[in-house]
């Protein structure tokens, strides 16, 4: 019997650009390292919340940081991240419980879709996120509706506690469960270290067999 794969937890927002740096490196490596990914819609509000942690773009300082840093991660690690012009509206005023109940619904009704959703949504269309990521109309009309309902309010709120469980006070938090340990990874520049705890060799946030399918 060949051996079970390792599993990886990605505990993510899309309301978190870095958490989206994450996403994408582990989707790109998850067949190269023979990991099983599970992608865990997460709302980031609510762990800002528990942990006693605030969002750094709302500190002018690293705010400004962040602009510059963002830049340069989108450009080394090929993710075409931009920043939008409202971004501490939308941190401050929108949020993204309705993206991450959206994308639960997701999980629930349709899960091999969900990588292609969440980077669409990522991608600042949120309403043609489904649509554009091959879903129709009528299955995206009806995850939209589902997204009020208690099953998917619970198993979002379940997803965060879950994650807040393992300690996280932001996102990405990936979540690596190897020969009967669990360890608790903060951010998307720790991939090289995974890497190690896998046993495995980093090849940078594009490896070759990535870099073929750009």
């Amino acid at each position: 019997m060949a051996p079970l794969p390792r599993t990886l937890e990605l505990f993510y927002d899309v309301l978190s650009p870095y958490s989206w740096l994450g996403f994408e490196i582990l989707c790109r490596y998850q067949n190269i390292w023979n990991v099983s990914l599970q992608l865990r819609p997460t709302l980031i509000a609510g762990i800002m919340k528990d942990s006693g942690n605030k969002a750094p773009a709302l500190l002018p300082r690293k705010a400004k940081y962040l602009s510059g840093d963002l830049k340069l991660l989108a450009q080394h690690m090929q993710v075409p991240i931009q920043f939008p012009k409202d971004f501490l509206s939308v941190i401050l005023d929108k949020g993204s419980l309705s993206a991450m109940r959206f994308l639960t619904a997701v999980n629930l009704e349709h899960p091999k879709m969900l990588e292609k959703v969440s980077r669409e949504l990522w991608m600042r269309v949120w309403s043609r996120a489904a649509e554009k990521a091959g879903m129709s109309t009528e299955q995206a009309r009806g995850l939209l509706e589902k997204i009020a309902t208690p099953q998917v309010k619970n198993q979002l709120k379940e997803t965060t506690d879950k994650a807040c469980k393992y300690g996280a006070f932001g996102l990405p938090v990936t979540v690596a469960h190897l020969d009967g340990q669990t360890h608790m990874l903060f951010g998307s520049d720790r991939m090289e270290l995974l890497a190690h705890l896998l046993g495995e060799k980093w090849m940078g946030p594009v490896p070759p067999a990535a870099a073929a399918r750009l």
